[in-house]
């Protein structure tokens, strides 16, 4: 299950209580709300955190495979040999 800091629960719960009051008109208790986080958290947050990895390591690989194309700089280029016309 994904670990959501203390501090950020609440503020949480408050989005989902507000959420399911709107969208579902359903009014939510903070113990329900909880319960309805630790439910998403342990149940969706393994897949949306797998997908997140999976894009973060998509976005690093191109940027890897771009790294020479952007970083490399020819070496004796100042008296690099010209064409003869």
């Amino acid at each position: 299950m994904i670990n959501i800091p203390k501090d950020q629960r609440p503020r949480l719960i408050a989005s989902l209580r507000r959420y399911i009051g709107e969208e579902l008109e359903l009014e939510l208790s903070e113990l329900q709300g909880e319960l309805m986080l630790s439910f998403v958290l342990a149940e969706l947050g393994p897949t949306i955190y797998n997908r997140a990895v999976s894009d973060a390591r998509a976005f690093m690989s191109e940027r890897v495979a771009d790294m020479e194309g952007s970083c490399y700089e020819p070496e004796f280029a100042h008296y690099a040999p010209q064409r003869r016309k």
